[in-house]
């Protein structure tokens, strides 16, 4: 099975393939699935409550019908496990994201981080790092923790 995700991945999702060319939008979904994904691993812990909080991101932040989510999830996790730097996710996600779009991002990364009401400081650290590599400024990466933290 996880060779069939790889092989749907790099046949039309990989940042190089010409499924890009045609659809940057399925390539980007996984680019932020895998980065809300990052953030879930990163306490090195599984949570229920995280996984429900990636699911519930993903559907949000893209529309998705809960088994589109889920598979796009799958897809996230198999990437995700194959990667090795954030950059190609951020630099898909920089050319095609507006500022605002950056920060509902980071927004959602911190929905994750809080989900199971434990921030680990590794997934501050990995927040952190994706802000910056997506150009989302100190303040904006602040004002975005204490808006989920403090809803």
């Amino acid at each position: 099975m996880i060779e069939k995700i790889k092989q749907f991945f790099e046949t039309h999702l990989a940042p190089d393939s010409s499924a890009m060319d045609r659809d940057p939008e399925h390539a980007l979904r996984l680019a932020v699935a895998v980065l809300l994904f990052e953030v879930a691993e990163s306490d090195y812990k599984q949570h229920p409550d995280e996984k429900a909080a990636l699911l519930s991101a993903v559907q949000e932040h893209f529309r998705l019908a809960p088994g589109e989510a889920d598979e796009l999830l799958d897809l996230a996790e198999a990437e995700h496990a194959d990667s090795t730097d954030y950059f190609q996710f951020t630099r898909l996600i920089n050319q095609h994201y507006s500022q605002r779009q950056k920060v509902d991002l980071i927004e959602a990364l911190w929905r994750v981080a809080f989900s199971d009401s434990e921030l680990h400081h590794y997934e501050e650290y990995v927040i952190r790092r994706l802000a910056d590599l997506l150009y989302v400024p100190h303040a904006e990466f602040i004002a975005a923790k204490h808006r989920v933290a403090n809803p």
